[in-house]
């Protein structure tokens, strides 16, 4: 079994901000789980929004945390500890600084990052070593007026924006082989720049 876990905020005025790029991603994946008839829809457990699904023999649960991000954490435990799951079965998605708009890289355990979302998960399993795909969104333009946490908190740009959904399915697609396949032998695949 696996945990795939998408990070983001909830409330409407998040849902299109780079930061929710992990919740973006579970659902693309999700969708695309349902047209196949194989996804139940997602319900309030875990101190967020949870389904389940078969994929190639896989029990899948797909967990979006709504304890804003920065406490992410209390619900992937929960939801850890429900299914009986080590960190080493935990997938988590969520959006990555330090790589370029639309770059992907897989990777097992490690720090944060700055990260707080992926330190509030660290801290609250007790232990990095579960998956994490990385999506990247790029920092901020030099003439960016504010922070990083601005820049997180704002919508893709415009020309971001038409690449977005070609970025979703290539990660929809590492999420699908990671479930098949298994995290090793999806990091060879995946962690490389994707062709613009």
């Amino acid at each position: 079994m696996i945990l795939l876990v998408g990070l983001g905020n909830p409330g409407s005025q998040y849902a299109q901000t780079r930061h929710n790029v992990g919740f973006m991603a579970v659902d693309a994946f999700c969708s695309l789980e349902t047209a196949a008839g194989r996804v139940a829809a997602f319900r309030p457990r875990f101190e967020g929004q949870c389904a389940e699904l078969e994929h190639a023999g896989v029990h899948v649960a797909v967990l979006k945390p709504e304890t804003f991000m920065n406490a992410s954490g209390r619900s992937v435990r929960a939801a850890a500890s429900f299914f009986g799951l080590e960190p080493g079965a935990v997938l988590v998605v969520h959006d990555e600084l330090d790589l370029p708009f639309a770059e992907l890289r897989l990777k097992s355990g490690g720090g944060d990052g700055g990260h707080r979302g992926l330190r509030s998960i660290s801290a609250e399993l007790a232990n990095p070593s579960y998956g994490r795909l990385r999506v990247g969104i790029g920092r901020p333009p030099a003439d960016f007026q504010g922070d990083v946490a601005d820049f997180v908190l704002q919508a893709f740009a415009l020309e971001e924006r038409s690449e977005l959904t070609r970025v979703l399915a290539s990660t929809c697609g590492a999420i699908e082989s990671v479930i098949s396949d298994g995290l090793d032998r999806t990091m060879n695949r995946t962690n490389q720049r994707m062709v613009r």
